[in-house]
């Protein structure tokens, strides 16, 4: 059966050491993610969608997450653009981007997935309903903030019925790690760290 594959936010105000919010260690993980990703095999995953937060500075600027955050991925600067090729994953698997102007990926109701290739856009919710129908029901989770946008990840999947994956290496946290997250919000859920991802 089939897997789905998330990877969260990497972005570079979040990654890169001078980015407007970098992530503690986030560089790190740039390397083995780009390696992990180019392994993936179509036989195994159904596809990857690359979730970007996507922020404009009028809207910004009057937020809740300005009250805790400076401001950073403004769309079309440096800083919101992705460290990683989507076009070293294996051609065979489709890819997918999802913009998104809050840490939840799922808060927005009026959000698209579109097709990297074609831009082709279906609404978010029926996306994951496909999927579903198609017997995808597990999905691998990586990325940034740990203990906030892929926090909100998981936590949208698994109300979705879906059983989640993280591989602990492919992840960082601003003020909590991944295993912490998945020990206090998690524990009951169909959720588990894989370590040796």
């Amino acid at each position: 059966m089939k897997r789905f594959v998330i990877v969260v936010d990497m972005q570079r105000d979040f990654v890169a050491a001078d980015g407007a919010l970098p992530v503690a260690e986030a560089e790190a993980i740039v390397s083995p993610m780009k390696a992990w990703l180019a392994g993936l095999r179509s036989e195994d995953v159904a596809g990857v969608l690359f979730t970007a937060d996507t922020h404009v500075p009028a809207i910004y600027a009057t937020s809740a997450e300005a009250e805790q955050f400076p401001p950073h991925c403004e769309k079309g600067t440096p800083g919101w653009e992705n460290v990683l090729d989507p076009d070293a994953i294996d051609p065979a698997i489709p890819v997918y981007r999802l913009e998104k102007g809050v840490f939840d990926m799922w808060a927005e109701p009026d959000l698209a997935v579109a097709a990297v290739a074609t831009d082709e856009q279906v609404a978010r919710e029926a996306f994951f309903a496909e999927l579903k129908a198609r017997g995808v029901t597990e999905v691998t989770v990586i990325g940034v903030a740990a203990d906030y946008c892929v926090r909100w990840a998981i936590e949208g999947l698994v109300a979705r019925g879906f059983a989640v994956e993280v591989p602990t290496r492919l992840t960082r946290g601003i003020a909590r790690p991944i295993e912490q997250v998945i020990a206090d919000e998690f524990a009951d859920a169909p959720v588990r760290m894989e370590a040796a991802a």
